[in-house]
């Protein structure tokens, strides 16, 4: 009786020694793993597409102009991500809008500054980039102007990056464009977005600007078939998801 008792024993204390291996293994290894989304919904609808459609790995960019880490992320380290993996066929980037505030009027200068990139890409997607690094770059000059003065400087920075002025204040002034932003506005929504700059790396969600290195590696293991590896900084927390 007690040789049988002593074996159960030893067996329960086995078992809760595995247990707790797993459960510090767990921990020492990072944790949970990073949020995902359904690639299909991230791409559905996309206006602005840079790079090849055969690409292995496809990133989706939310946005926000007056957003000084995006323009980090705009000015610093996506031209070298296009350089490396856009340019070279590896990545397809996906833009999109994320303004904030309320859903159905969300931040009027960040809607205005979409609806005139949205223009600009009506030239080529080559334009559209050039249009939304330039938003970025003079974001302290236009971000605080009221209405008209807003949209003549916007149609003043349309001339500057080589686009026809009189076109191109038409189609700001038509308002087609908004109805795309507001879409955006939704998706971010529907994602349980709660912040910019926020991407998707074949469907991997990181919150946050990341250093190109950190880019490099997480887009490499993505060209490999593998789950991207996101600092644990730039994961979304529980409460996002």
């Amino acid at each position: 009786m007690q040789r049988t008792l002593f074996v159960v024993i030893a067996a329960v204390a086995v078992l809760l020694a595995v247990g707790l291996f797993g459960v510090l293994r767990s921990r020492s290894s990072g944790g949970s793993a990073a949020a995902t989304a359904n690639p299909a919904e991230l791409v559905e609808g996309a206006r602005f597409v840079l790079g090849s459609a055969d690409a292995k790995v496809t990133v989706v960019d939310f946005s926000n102009y007056l957003c000084p880490h995006c323009r980090d992320h705009a000015l610093d380290v996506f031209p070298l991500i296009r350089r490396d993996y856009i340019d070279t066929g590896k990545v397809r980037y996906v833009f999109r809008d994320f303004p904030f505030g309320a859903p159905t009027n969300p931040q009027p200068p960040v809607v205005r500054a979409g609806e005139a990139a949205a223009c600009a890409a009506d030239a080529t997607i080559d334009k559209y980039v050039t249009y939304h690094d330039a938003l970025f770059r003079a974001q302290q000059q236009w971000g605080a102007l009221p209405e008209p003065s807003l949209t003549r400087y916007l149609v003043d920075l349309a001339g500057q990056t080589g686009l026809a002025p009189a076109s191109f204040e038409n189609c700001l002034n038509s308002g087609q464009k908004r109805e795309g932003i507001l879409a955006d506005r939704k998706l971010a929504d529907r994602l349980r977005l709660t912040g910019t700059p926020a991407f998707f790396i074949n469907g991997t969600q990181v919150n946050g600007a990341m250093p190109y290195e950190d880019w490099k590696k997480a887009l490499d293991e993505a060209l490999e078939g593998k789950t991207p590896t996101i600092p644990e900084r730039n994961r979304p927390s529980s409460n996002a998801q």
